[in-house]
């Protein structure tokens, strides 16, 4: 990789990892639920995703060492500082989707990317509050990410972390979303929409409310009220944003694409989970078979567009 493309290697880019760590999880599961056997097609994905994650560490460690002012840029920008959380997050996701394998190791992954996420939502949030440039037009639903992340850490930090330890995650990953949400909402409500290099993180909605259900039914092994109030509220905004895909169809390829990956992920893992304790009912059956295959296709075809664009130079370039 040429000086050049290093110093503008973009933080963004390590949703990608959460989006391929999300499909592993969902054809993990949907392997250990009966709906495929071999090939393990999660297992595989699994490892794809783990070694890219090294690679973009190895490349943004690189970037650091060298370009160590242009890190402090990503880290100072009112929409890049949210995707200093993707790296902790992304290293959760790995943690989970390695757990029933390797548990000694995934628990020190676990440990490691839930105490740094524990930090850059900390940072962020006094980013946020002693600011002195944010304006109501930076909003956007990456803000979710440093704060909303939290809430994936008790999925697999049940089985590896203190009880109340997993429930401090989920508290401030729950209480967040709807503070940030009303701000989100706002700004999309009563201001201009959204540029277009951003405005695939609309998706970024259906995270949250899917990804607190699986921490909940975790937590509680159970599907209660609550459990299907957040997965009912994530049907909605997923079918939501459904009724615009012409309109994202029509959007030109960025990075921030991938924001369309990882909320669909947790919304598949979620509907499985329905699947599960519902005793196989035919609509959330279904539905898990509908979400792995377009998860699979919108993956496949966001890791296409991601390598056609380094190959044509187009991928390390500054932003704005």
């Amino acid at each position: 990789m040429k000086s050049n493309s290093i110093k503008f290697f973009p933080l963004t880019l390590f949703s990608s990892i959460m989006g391929l760590a999300g499909l592993a999880l969902a054809w993990m599961q949907a392997q250990r639920l009966g709906m495929v056997g071999s090939p393990q097609i999660g297992v595989y994905l699994r490892f794809v995703a783990s070694v890219v994650y090294g690679v973009l560490l190895l490349f943004y460690a690189m970037k650091l060492l060298r370009f160590p002012q242009q890190v402090l840029a990503d880290i100072r920008h009112p929409v890049r500082l949210n995707f200093l959380a993707t790296i902790p997050f992304a290293m959760l996701l790995l943690a989970t989707s390695w757990y029933r394998d390797w548990p000694e190791l995934a628990e020190l992954f676990w440990w490691a990317a839930a105490l740094s996420l524990l930090c850059v939502t900390i940072y962020t949030m006094n980013s946020w509050i002693h600011h002195t440039h944010y304006e109501v037009t930076h909003v956007n639903p990456a803000w979710f990410i440093p704060v909303v992340g939290n809430a994936i850490a008790p999925i697999a930090g049940v089985h590896m972390a203190p009880q109340d330890l997993c429930w401090f995650f989920f508290s401030i990953g729950v209480v967040f979303w709807l503070v940030i949400m009303t701000i989100v909402m706002y700004r999309l409500f009563f201001h201009a929409p959204l540029p277009e290099r951003i405005t695939p993180t609309l998706f970024i909605l259906v995270a949250p409310p899917a990804v607190a259900f699986n921490s909940y039914v975790a937590l509680t092994d159970t599907v209660d009220g609550f459990a299907r109030v957040l997965y009912f509220v994530a049907l909605f905004l997923t079918i939501l944003l459904a009724s615009s895909f012409l309109r994202f169809l029509r959007l030109p390829f960025f990075i921030s694409a991938w924001a369309y990956s990882f909320p669909l992920a947790a919304m598949t893992l979620a509907t499985m989970e329905m699947a599960a304790r519902s005793g196989g009912a035919l609509f959330y059956v279904g539905l898990s078979w509908a979400m792995v295959v377009a998860l699979s296709v919108i993956v496949a075809w966001l890791a296409y567009k991601t390598l056609a664009s380094a190959l044509k130079g187009t991928l390390c370039v500054p932003e704005n």
